[in-house]
Parts: C-alpha cells; structure tokens; sequence
C-alpha cells in the first residue's frame, strides 16, 4: 500500500474517481447450492451512470453510523477504498457486512486488494465480530478474490441484503 488512512466524511466522494474499469469474461451464479460459471463477456468501462448520485447518501449513511471507511492513496490520489458497515447482521447478530472494497484498475493484482480486506478483517474482528459478510459482484474475478482469502458462500444469505442484491454471491469469512 502506498499509504492508507481512515477518510473524512467530506473524502467519501472522492470513491467515485476509483478507475473501476474491467473486462469481465464470466460469472458467477448460484444455483442448487453450487457456484456455476458462465461465460459473459462485457467490458465495464468504469462507474455505471446514476451510481454517484444513487450510492452518495448510502455510504454517507454509513459514515453517519459508525461505519470504518479506509482509504489508500498514492500522493493524494485515492486509489482504493474499504468500507466496513457498523450495523449488526447475521442470525446471531455477530456479524458486519464488508459494504465497498475497491482498487483502481492500474493498481490491482499488487496486493492492495488483499491489504484492504485484511485491514477491513482486523478492524470487525477488534469491533467484535465473529464473522465478514461481502455480497460480491458474480465477476469470476471478484468472486475467486474472496474464496482465495478464505471467503464461502454464506450459509444463510442475510435476507435484506439478499433482497437488495440477488445477483450477487452473498459470501462470508471469520473475522
């Protein structure tokens, strides 16, 4: 990591300069209680139009809250960001939700990703969670990410984050 720090409520905006371009050539889908992929290719030219404005309040919610927001830079360049959300999910409410993991695209594949989601771990961990619950984009990219660090299809997807994203593969670790 070049160097990282927690962000200010007024840095959260800067997310939205995260090159989040990919190529995405499958994905994941969950069925019969099996990972499936599929070939889907489509280019992801960065951020979606409309998500700045839809996803700003979320997170600024979240700030709001208690949520850990982490941000790594290079010089003042945010380069990538973690989000850990302070609301208590999961059957025994022992569990945090990883809300955002993001590295620009120049950077990837260096270890940074990897760095963010260890640094998100410890923070539940010392906030007292048993668990890290990530509802993952299907990207077969984004979903071996998690499995490489330890991360399993969620036994009992949380069902209101379930319900937000039902595309996703809803995974979780232990903190």
């Amino acid at each position: 990591m070049k160097t990282g720090r927690i962000l200010r409520r007024e840095e959260i905006e800067q997310v939205w300069n995260i090159d989040r371009s990919e190529v995405i050539e499958n994905i994941y889908h969950f069925e019969s209680g099996t990972l499936v992929l599929r070939p889907d290719h489509h280019d992801v030219p960065g951020l979606p139009p409309g998500e700045a404005e839809k996803y700003t309040p979320i997170l600024l919610d979240c700030f709001d809250r208690g949520g850990w927001f982490y941000g790594a830079f290079d010089q003042a360049k945010l380069i990538g960001i973690v989000v850990l959300e302070s609301k208590w999910i999961g059957k025994h409410k022992d569990q945090l939700q990883l809300k955002s993991l993001h590295v620009s695209s120049a950077y990837r594949n260096r270890g940074l990703g990897t760095q963010l989601f260890e640094l998100a771990k410890t923070t539940a961990r010392e906030r007292g969670a048993k668990r890290l619950y990530i509802s993952a984009t299907p990207s077969e990219n984004t979903v071996n990410f998690y499995i490489r660090l330890g991360c399993a299809v969620a036994g009992e997807p949380d069902p209101d984050l379930f319900e937000l994203e039902p595309e996703d593969i809803h995974l979780e670790c232990d903190a």
